[in-house]
């Protein structure tokens, strides 16, 4: 087999990243990554579609999505967000504002019921089986009345 037969030799920074990607922890990641976004958008979709129109309404008929505040009134006073943002109009939305903290705030809660389910889920750590001799340190079984190293009365 001659010199050019041989393939090259892999860059370092290439397989360190080939080792990186084939590790468990980025397949587990990405895939959480994936749903979390998937759980975002439906959170959004639940905050903005469902939770908030009832309590605008029950605050006088708020549409939160669509309150803003108009930074410069020399174009006029717009009557939306909508033809605010068409008009070019300068305007602090703080309503989407709004409904974006209640998406964080509802997300939030979830990832913490999940992490305290999984919590619940893990093992607790194995109860110690051996102990340290008080004369010579050496570990010896719980239960040992003579300790095998120095032979001490336990």
């Amino acid at each position: 087999m001659g010199a050019a037969d041989q393939l090259p030799e892999e860059r370092p920074v290439l397989k360190e990243f080939r080792d990186f990607i084939s590790r468990g922890n980025v397949v587990d990641l990405a895939v959480a990554v994936i749903i979390g976004a998937a759980f975002g958008k439906i959170v959004t979709s639940f905050v903005e579609g469902v939770l908030m129109p009832p309590i605008g309404m029950a605050l006088g008929n708020v549409d939160f999505s669509s309150l803003f505040l108009i930074l410069d009134h020399s174009k006029g006073t717009p009557p939306s967000l909508a033809a605010a943002k068409t008009a070019g109009v300068p305007v602090i939305a703080y309503g989407a504002l709004i409904n974006d903290i209640v998406n964080f705030l509802i997300i939030a809660f979830a990832i913490f019921l999940v992490v305290k389910q999984a919590n619940r889920f893990k093992a607790p750590p194995p109860a110690a089986s051996t102990r340290a001799c008080p004369k010579c340190l050496s570990s010896i079984p719980i239960a040992a009345t003579r300790c095998s190293a120095c032979c001490a009365d336990l």
